[in-house]
């Protein structure tokens, strides 16, 4: 019997555009014979709304706006919040029993956790990390705290909430100078290169930061790693997670940005396998497992790597629900270490409805 799986995506954060070119990529791969698909776009707005032609597709062509989900785009559904029903609630009353969720829902309200509580509380199996794991993988701050606690290299870096920019501006600029430039100001709770701004001198961090609290009360700056290579690595599993081989972005843009990573095509080189000693590779390979574990991950994550002259790793961060689009890093990498983007999909669902049963005996699931 075909499993229903909700393939979710869309959502309030700045990334619901992207989330819908993901989706389609995941839809569209979806083996008809295994799985029913039930596409719901969530507005920016919040309500989920039910498509039955699936994720728009990225435009063609320069210039035009990038798809998103309306009210316009399907009757509006609602998930049943009896813990156990797995069931969708259409504005009729009728319901549809569903087995899985596969959230495809980039940054806030969808990478942080909020989804996933939500989902624990109504009792559904769902693809990826959990609310923890999730949250942690959200927030730059906090990850790289415990990456620190675990004995990762990481970044030197600030961290700045809103409050110190707007009382002591002059402090968080002599953090700035210690640092060093160029350096990198970023939202903490963001992803896919939204709102981050590389900083070549001081008379371009007031715009930048400010940049960065468009999308959040607390913002990294970051020393800028000039003479490293930028390689990635994924991972997948749950107690027992694996790391694929590994991939190099070599960006054509001034740094590895939205457009050079879903919007141009030619933005940036993705090199696999990365030209890297085995050795190398080995020390990938481990350091990408022991940062899943650190932030208590679970089902799949892109951990994204500076590789220094010298040989030097240092990890940059951990992204929970990697980007899904036909140029996307993490199912290339996979495809390139023998599991195919279907195959992929299905050992994802298989991760999800594994970790639910072994938290039902616990009771800590429904």
């Amino acid at each position: 019997m075909k499993r229903r799986i909700v393939i979710l995506f869309g959502g309030r954060s700045a990334e619901h555009e992207i989330s819908c070119v993901s989706a389609r990529s995941v839809m569209e791969a979806l083996d008809p014979e295994r799985y029913e698909a039930i596409p719901i776009g969530v507005t920016k707005e919040g309500r989920w709304q039910l498509m039955p032609g699936g994720p728009p597709a990225l435009p063609a062509g320069s210039g035009t706006p990038l798809p998103r989900v309306t009210e316009e785009s399907g009757p509006e559904v609602a998930l049943d919040q009896d813990p156990g029903a797995r069931a969708l609630v259409g504005q009729d009353g009728s319901r549809t029993q569903i087995d899985v969720v596969f959230p495809v829902m980039h940054g806030p309200y969808g990478e942080d956790g909020s989804i996933q509580g939500f989902l624990e509380m109504a009792g559904v199996p769902y693809v990826g990390a959990g609310v923890l794991g999730s949250a942690v993988g959200m927030d730059k701050a906090v990850q790289k705290v415990l990456f620190a606690a675990a004995g990762i290299r990481i970044v030197e870096c600030e961290v700045v909430h809103e409050r110190e920019w707007e009382e002591d501006p002059e402090g968080v600029e002599a953090r700035a100078k210690h640092l060093g430039y160029p350096l990198f100001a970023k939202p903490a709770t963001l992803g896919s290169s939204v709102g981050i701004t590389k900083v070549h001198g001081p008379e371009e961090l007031q715009a930048a930061i400010e940049e960065t609290f468009r999308y959040g009360r607390k913002a990294v700056l970051e020393k800028s790693v000039e003479d490293a290579r930028e390689i990635e690595c994924a991972v997948l599993g749950n107690d027992d997670p694996v790391a694929s081989i590994a991939g190099e972005i070599v960006p054509t843009h001034e740094f590895y940005d939205y457009e050079a990573k879903y919007i141009d095509e030619h933005g940036a080189r993705l090199l696999i396998p990365a030209d890297i000693p085995q050795e190398t590779l080995e020390e990938v390979q481990r350091l990408a497992i022991a940062a899943f574990r650190a932030i208590d991950c679970a089902g799949m994550a892109r951990v994204d790597f500076f590789l220094r002259p010298t040989g030097e790793l240092i990890v940059n961060e951990v992204n929970t629900i990697p980007g899904f689009t036909q140029i996307s890093m993490y199912p290339k990498l996979w495809e390139a270490s023998g599991i195919s983007y279907r195959r992929l999909i299905d050992r994802l669902v298989e991760l999800a409805l594994e970790r639910h049963a072994l938290e039902r005996k616990k009771g800590t699931g429904v």
